[in-house]
């Protein structure tokens, strides 16, 4: 594999070629590229600390392959705008304060109607018993009945009070024409700062892993995304200011931000992440991407000096397990509890609503006897138990299995047991551009297609012949290319046998890709630059000073 290329380089810097510092927002277990870039830079010959976000708030350590994998605990320190500290005291003046207080006194209602009841009950245990008669309790129980009648009516007002602060909080999402002002303000006045104002919980990654890269020291970091590219932009700047050594840095964009669906409904989302990446980009000394469309509308939109070289998410199959992480023994079909001759459909991917997958089960009343497999981020989410409730109405719920990920070096042997592989998304301007992650998974596994009429997917599926192609969100056209390809699956399945289709769509092709843009950075055997050098190599606004450092922009 590529390794073999710089194994004489590896050999004379001593086994290693650098620090490798790699970044991502996530917890790493479910993201199959930023697992199959560490272990394959590591492979390279580089020292590699891959830096994720723990799930807990707890430190997390393993390893993949020979890359260190840390995973950090984050506090959301600024994730929550000042209004939530704050009561609406014109619009719901009655309202709790958003301080927990709530919680604790609808629990202090429900315990002093427990203790009611208690001594109710031991009251009738008295009278039962023969101890005390009516008329010894009556007054007891006039005072108990009172108690009562103040509970409920404790309650009640707790309740209303509580449900104004939902409606306090419910009513401010960010999206009214006061928020959008505030968003255009911003935007006007600091431009590419704005995003400090607007989405101020970037800096909440900044604390948790900006202290440990400046540690680390690394000779190279390779920041996933967009998140992670301010944190890397700003940890090259404290290493020049330093005066410690030049630190590169490489971005890898997986998604054009622009065309993404906001994951957050709020009106400074999109505006405040687009204002951080375009303050970032100009500081990456390389670019990398997933697809050439992507590659083309990053250099148009941050009019990047070279083209971002291109790397696919095409799957890894030769990698071996990792210690640890269990190795998954049922196949899809025993995981589904069906046969070989049973028509199974799969889906593996992210669940979400722009993914389409209400499409599939629509579709199912129509598709008598196929099984549908979801192989998703979240089986027991919501979006998944809702799809299950209407396959439930459309009584088609024993044929719809939700399954968990697999561990990315089984995913095309776990896939390759379904019948059809399906890609139902909708059109959005970032499934247009780029043949995503389970296209190879799919292809690998020598699957017929089922995509919906995405650009990039659509026309590699005409050309290839390896599948159909269908109206996004129109079920009858769904059904007619489900039914096809289950009414001919060889004439698909003998695409991939077309001389060349796969073997661009492997990982070994993209790993020297990878190492052209590691090599052309830190060069091996190359020693760190001095700090002239580093300044004339520093992509910041001109006539910029860092220190004592005169700064020269890029290009």
């Amino acid at each position: 594999m590529a390794a073999d290329t710089v194994q004489p380089e590896v050999q004379a810097e001593g086994g290693r070629r650098g620090r490798l510092v790699m970044l991502v927002d996530n917890a790493v277990n479910g993201d199959s590229r930023v697992q199959k870039l560490a272990r394959s830079a590591a492979e390279l010959g580089w020292d590699v600390t891959l830096l994720g976000r723990s799930p807990t708030a707890e430190p997390q350590t393993w390893k993949l392959g020979e890359a260190k994998v840390r995973l950090l605990p984050m506090p959301r320190l600024m994730s929550k705008r000042r209004h939530e500290y704050r009561r609406a005291m014109l619009r719901w003046p009655l309202a709790y304060p958003p301080t927990g207080i709530p919680t604790q006194r609808a629990a202090a209602v429900r315990a002093w109607r427990a203790d009611i009841d208690l001594r109710v009950k031991l009251l009738d245990i008295a009278q039962r018993s023969g101890k005390e008669s009516a008329a010894d309790q009556r007054w007891r129980r006039r005072w108990l009945y009172l108690e009562r009648v103040a509970c409920g009516v404790r309650r009640r007002w707790t309740s209303a009070r509580r449900r104004m602060l939902t409606l306090a909080r419910g009513r401010r999402q960010l999206t009214s024409p006061w928020d959008r002002l505030y968003t255009w303000f911003w935007l006007t006045v600091s431009k590419e700062r704005a995003w400090r104002k607007l989405e101020p919980s970037l800096w909440d990654y900044e604390f948790a892993y900006g202290p440990v890269i400046d540690e680390l020291a690394p000779d190279l970091i390779h920041a996933n995304d967009f998140r992670m590219l301010g944190v890397g932009a700003r940890a090259k700047i404290r290493a020049l200011a330093g005066r410690q050594h030049r630190t590169e840095l490489v971005w890898d964009a997986h998604e054009f931000l622009p065309g993404i669906k906001p994951w957050a409904a709020n009106a400074r989302w999109k505006p405040g992440h687009l204002a951080h990446e375009r303050e970032y980009a100009p500081y990456a000394d390389a670019v990398m991407t997933v697809s050439p469309a992507l590659s083309e509308l990053l250099r148009d939109a941050y009019r990047l000096p070279e083209m971002p070289s291109v790397v696919l998410n095409a799957p890894a199959v030769d990698h071996d397990p990792e210690p640890h992480v269990g190795v998954l023994t049922a196949s899809l079909r025993q995981q589904c509890g069906i046969s070989s001759e049973t028509p199974l459909m799969v889906y593996s991917g992210v669940a979400a609503e722009q993914r389409g997958l209400a499409t599939m089960v629509e579709a199912m009343p129509q598709l008598d006897g196929v099984h549908v497999a979801l192989v998703v981020n979240h089986p027991d989410g919501k979006l998944v138990a809702d799809l299950v409730d209407r396959a439930r109405t459309l009584g088609v719920a024993d044929r719809l299995h939700p399954l968990p990920y697999v561990p990315h070096w089984q995913v095309v042997g776990f896939l390759s047991g379904a019948d059809v592989g399906v890609i139902p998304i909708h059109h959005w301007p970032n499934h247009e551009i780029a043949l995503i992650t389970k296209f190879f998974e799919y292809s690998h596994a020598r699957l017929p297609l089922v995509v919906s009429d995405v650009k990039t997917m659509a026309e590699t599926v005409r050309a290839t012949g390896q599948g159909e192609v269908f109206r996004a969100k129109d079920v009858a056209d769904f059904v007619r290319a489900v039914r096809a390809i289950l009414a001919d699956p060889r004439r698909y399945r003998a695409a991939y046998d077309t001389p060349g289709l796969l073997e661009g769509w492997t990982w070994e092709a993209q790993v020297r890709v990878l190492d052209e843009v590691y090599s052309r950075l830190c060069p091996p055997g190359v020693p760190a630059a001095d700090d002239a050098t580093v300044a004339d190599h520093f992509p910041v606004a001109a006539n910029h000073t860092i220190g004592d450092v005169a700064v020269r922009p890029r290009g």
